[in-house]
This record gives C-alpha cells, sequence and structure tokens, in this order.
C-alpha cells in the first residue's frame, strides 16, 4: 500500500505544479485537461484547458491533483504537505521558496524536535510544514 496527497486548485493547478516540479525537483509524470479527457463536451468552453487531472513524482513519492470547477471549489484547510529532510541548508531553501508570496505561519526555526522547522501557505493556497530532522 502506499499514501499519496491529492489537493484540489482553483484553476492553477498547472501553474502550481510546473512550480512544484521546480523546487522539488521532481518529474510531471501525467497532466490531462478537461478538454482533453473523455469528458470534454460536458465541460465549459472556458474551462477545457484546466486540469482534470497531474501527478508529479518527487523520489518514491507522488503528488496528484487538479482544478475543481469553480461551483465546487473550496480552499484546502485541515492538512498540510510535509516535507522532510536531513539538511538544515535544504530546509532553508525549500522553506523560502516554497513560503515566497505565500503566508508564514510558523517562522523557520530550531524546536525541541528539530534542526529547523517552518509551518506556511503557499501562494496557491496549500498548507505546508518543513522538518529538518534531528539525528537520533
Amino acid at each position: 500500500m502506499q499514501l499519496d496527497s491529492y489537493i484540489h486548485f482553483n484553476g492553477q493547478c498547472e501553474e502550481a505544479f510546473k512550480f512544484y516540479e521546480k523546487v522539488l525537483g521532481g518529474k510531471i509524470a501525467m497532466k490531462m485537461t478537461f478538454g482533453e479527457s473523455p469528458m470534454a463536451q460536458q465541460s465549459s468552453p472556458e474551462f477545457r484547458d484546466k486540469i482534470i487531472h497531474m501527478r508529479l513524482e518527487v523520489g518514491n513519492r507522488i503528488l496528484m491533483g487538479s482544478d475543481a470547477p469553480p461551483d465546487r471549489y473550496s480552499r484546502p484547510q485541515g492538512f498540510s504537505l510535509s516535507l522532510i529532510t536531513k539538511d538544515a541548508a535544504e530546509t532553508e531553501r525549500l522553506f523560502n521558496e516554497l513560503s515566497k508570496g505565500g503566508k508564514v505561519i510558523m517562522p523557520l526555526a530550531k524546536t525541541f524536535w528539530s534542526l529547523s522547522f517552518a509551518m506556511f501557505e503557499d501562494r496557491f493556497g496549500i498548507s505546508w510544514m518543513v522538518n529538518c530532522e534531528q539525528a537520533a
């Protein structure tokens, strides 16, 4: 079994995934618009270039997403995507790049469990945590 995340966007899925691909060093493995799907004729013409499904591979993990139709979109809440590193400099880089243009909830700082930890919302409204593990 594998547990991965699927997130919905308000029309910015492709932009967000290209950004995540660059920052996380992943690879977009699949992209399909509403217009390319079997649902094309049931989609409004102005929504056909939006993403019905996108898949980003980062290491052995997968992040999936799509654009929610405007009448079904709700702001994501109650979860965070979590990145765990073993290098404080990498944690800082991830924090700086992903949080740019977003909202910092907890600035990058040493905690009792981590060399550096932060919580923030990116510019697409997705909640993240970055965590640099301490040696045992």
